[in-house]
């Protein structure tokens, strides 16, 4: 079954999947005995409805991400997933990546040493003319924003290589555009319990000049890795003659979004299970990232370093 705001725009989508029904009613899918598990990617402010309405009915629940537009929303989230004791994930793509996967494991390994520095880019071009279109994620009501749309998955990253995140400091930028209500470009340090630190920048109206990346400086060497749904997945590490390429397997290079399909495909097998995978990001990684984001905001009207909830 799939749900969805608009008569038919979902029956259309239903059809083309192949899926036998449609409703308007989140309630009345949740309610469904037929379905033992919920994918939620609506937009941001409907995340906590629709979950916790998943969630009371039992039901094993995928939320895009952020998880919330507060910690307090995603903090009964989580709350209520452990008591449930369902299956839940957060929709982070790029820790399924190989390059990331890998860079993560050789980091953790001490293949660079000491972690000092990490360098977290993602940007894409969405237009600074008075003629774009004006959508959900220029709206602050609909939990909008370059914080929440991009910054979130660095925030995660960040995470999921160097650990938990003591400190944060923001600048978030808007371009002028009339219109638009939230933030275009966020340039945000984090200090992480490690001593390590990060350095994150996202923005929606620069153009890319190469593919998006995550760069992390160790005592004995650097890894670069290349971040997108997939398409683009490679690693490289310093070496004596400059970067070198690093193996991943053959799937890396087929030019496919296979990130996004390896991250559904680690929810259904977390269903089956019973438990997530090794590597997918639960709804406390998502509580964090929220966390975070609540920090930065902070952070970027005090013009100074914000203290942030250790969360593992």
């Amino acid at each position: 079954m799939i749900c969805g705001r608009h008569r038919g725009r979902t029956e259309a989508l239903a059809a083309e999947l192949g899926i036998p029904s449609f409703t308007l009613d989140a309630a009345e899918l949740c309610a469904s005995e037929q379905l033992d598990a919920v994918t939620v990617c609506t937009p941001n402010d409907a995340h906590a409805g629709h979950v916790l309405l998943a969630l009371d009915s039992g039901k094993h629940v995928f939320c895009e991400k952020p998880l919330a537009l507060t910690v307090d929303e995603a903090t009964r989230m989580v709350r209520m997933a452990r008591a449930r004791r369902v299956v839940n994930q957060v929709g982070f793509t790029f820790r399924h990546l190989f390059g990331i996967q890998q860079l993560q494991r050789r980091v953790r390994q001490g293949d660079i040493g000491e972690p000092l520095l990490m360098r977290l880019h993602h940007q894409y071009f969405d237009g600074v003319t008075t003629s774009q279109e004006i959508r959900w994620q220029h709206r602050r009501a609909f939990g909008g924003g370059v914080l929440r749309d991009s910054a979130s998955h660095l925030f995660d990253l960040a995470r999921f290589v160097l650990g938990p995140v003591t400190a944060i400091r923001a600048d978030l930028r808007h371009a002028g555009r009339p219109d638009v209500e939230t933030e275009d470009v966020a340039s945000v340090g984090l200090c992480h319990t490690s001593g390590a630190g990060a350095e994150c920048f996202a923005s929606r109206i620069t153009p890319a000049h190469r593919p998006n990346f995550v760069e992390i400086v160790g005592r004995d060497g650097a890894l670069s890795a290349l971040i997108s749904r997939g398409a683009a997945d490679a690693l490289t590490r310093t070496g004596a003659s400059g970067w070198q390429e690093v193996s991943l397997p053959p799937e890396a290079a087929d030019g496919r979004p296979h990130a996004l399909d390896r991250m559904m495909h680690s929810f259904v097998d977390a269903c089956l299970q019973g438990h997530l995978g090794e590597g997918s990001a639960s709804f406390d990684d998502g509580l964090a990232v929220q966390q975070m984001i609540d920090a930065a905001e902070q952070a970027a009207c005090s013009r100074d370093w914000m203290r942030v909830e250790v969360s593992g």
